[in-house]
């Protein structure tokens, strides 16, 4: 009780204190700008940490991370841009909420279920880290390879109403990350014989060209053809969710910050594969599953709740056995060291008082979380008095600047925008995007794990039957496609009888 004591009172003072809320604005400003993401905060926060002391330093990296996540949720809901790629399943019900006129309870409520997740994982971290990352370090390549794949089983639910629609665009998303040298034999793959290909496409470039370039598009589009859209902000305000809006989700967001908490605990697993699977399990749970996609609440609840829920999860590895589960936890990894806190097993005997320090630390950035975003709403609920053509603009000149600070690569902005047109086209023709989101976020995970197992094994198959986890996850991959294909067949055949009824 000593020590924690000594970590509060450290953690405490106004210098930790103002460090920790200063890192959480910065996060949350650069996290719900779209590329300029937390990782990109987090990277320029760093080299300020080295002249602080060790708890602010450690306070402004943390606050930078937690404001960073919950920040994406921003730009997700209101422009229908994710911020962050673990926002992107938040765009999903999000935005439809904005065209709807309840971008307030909408932002409201993500930031609520977002603390509600993020403190979650912070008691499971307190209470049962050495357990937790006992289990997360016997997830080996292949059986991160069984989870991914069964991450990517969600496809067919994301599919909308045509399951062969839904695998086309989920083989695009792959065949996108797949261009580029390939990391580990070196290969060109798909390049053309174009130098600049052979950077690949990343991420956060074909983010912003799947969502933001088609809204540019359509706007523009409608613009000239002489159509106003306006967007209701007279009654805008600050709001939350009711107690009973909560209580009637609580098994939900209980569920999905236990989804979060576990796959952040799994190194190289992170908020997008977090923020689908638990979309995923609350499409599928929902007694009202065709709701989803067209403004459903829950919708962002789910993946709200379980990417804040990341947070602790990924921390729960890195103080225990000092392995990052991302880029962004390798910064705080890097932070943590130069001011002479070294994570593994050792920490808990050395540094417990940092230890506690973190704790506070990262309930202290949640606190400042719920103040900034409600505080926020009612500045944030104002860009959709912009005109949509005028907006358009400004996002585009946002979007070329993001895209271009990734990787300091003027290429990456062509990329983003023949893949915006893409997207565009792909959507007139009915081929849904988020299937394609879903491919680019789990497609080179899923393929770097399987080759890394194959080499540890040397070429044998046996590393993936004789896991129990990894048959677990194949099992219940195999039990969502079997599901969703008689979905599929059940729903065609009252459709064909009337057909042939009718004629």
């Amino acid at each position: 009780m000593d020590l924690f004591y000594q970590a509060a009172v450290a953690s405490l003072t106004p210098a930790a204190i103002g460090a920790v809320g200063l890192g959480t604005l910065i996060g949350l400003i650069f996290g719900s700008i779209p590329g300029l993401t937390f990782t990109v905060a987090l990277a320029l926060a760093l080299p300020i940490t080295f002249g602080m002391d060790t708890v602010p330093a450690i306070g402004i990296l943390l606050g930078t991370y937690i404001g960073g996540m919950t920040g994406g949720s921003v730009s997700a809901i209101l422009l229908g841009i994710p911020g962050t790629p673990s926002s992107a399943a938040t765009v999903l019900d999000g935005y439809p909420m904005t065209r709807q006129g309840r971008a307030s309870i909408a932002l409201g409520t993500a930031v609520i279920v977002s603390s509600i997740g993020g403190l979650f994982s912070l008691l499971v971290m307190i209470v049962s880290v050495n357990l937790v990352s006992k289990i997360a370090i016997q997830f080996g390549p292949a059986e991160i390879f069984a989870l991914v794949l069964f991450g990517m089983s969600t496809i067919c639910g994301l599919a909308g109403g045509s399951m062969l629609k839904g695998l086309i665009a989920g083989v695009l998303g792959l065949m996108i990350m797949t261009v580029g040298i390939d990391a580990i034999d070196g290969v060109n793959r798909m390049t053309f014989g174009t130098i600049n290909m052979m950077q690949g496409v990343n991420l956060l470039v074909a983010m912003i060209g799947l969502f933001a370039v088609p809204y540019i598009i359509e706007t523009f589009a409608r613009h000239g053809r002489g159509e106003t859209e306006t967007n209701d902000t007279q009654s805008l305000r600050v709001e939350l969710p009711s107690f009973g809006l909560l209580g009637r989700n609580s098994w939900l967001i209980a569920r999905c910050s236990a989804i979060g908490t576990v796959i952040g605990a799994i190194p190289g697993a992170g908020g997008p594969i977090a923020a689908f699977l638990a979309y995923d399990n609350a499409r599928r749970f929902s007694k009202k599953p065709e709701r989803f996609g067209r403004g459903a609440i829950e919708g962002v609840i789910a993946p709200e709740t379980a990417n804040n829920a990341v947070t602790g999860g990924t921390l729960i590895p890195l103080l225990s056995l000092g392995i990052p589960g991302d880029p962004a936890t390798a910064i705080v990894l890097a932070g943590l060291m130069v001011h002479g806190i070294t994570p593994g097993p050792a920490l808990f005997m050395q540094s417990e008082v940092q230890v506690y320090g973190i704790y506070i630390a990262v309930a202290l950035a949640y606190v400042f979380i719920l103040v900034l975003q409600l505080g926020g709403i009612r500045l944030f609920v104002h860009v959709l008095r912009i005109p949509p053509q005028l907006l358009s603009v400004v996002i585009l000149v946002l979007c070329v600047v993001g895209a271009y600070s990734i990787r300091n690569s003027v290429f990456d902005i062509y990329t983003m925008a023949v893949i915006g047109v893409l997207a565009y086209a792909l959507m007139r023709v009915g081929i849904p995007t988020t299937p394609i989101i879903l491919g680019m976020v789990l497609g080179p995970t899923l393929e770097n794990e399987f080759r890394t197992a194959m080499a540890l094994s040397d070429g044998n198959w046996d590393i993936f039957y004789t896991s129990p986890v990894a048959l677990l996850f194949f099992g219940l991959a195999a039990l969502i496609v079997g599901l969703q294909t008689l979905s599929g067949l059940r729903l065609r055949k009252p459709r064909s009888f009337a057909e042939t009824s009718n004629a």
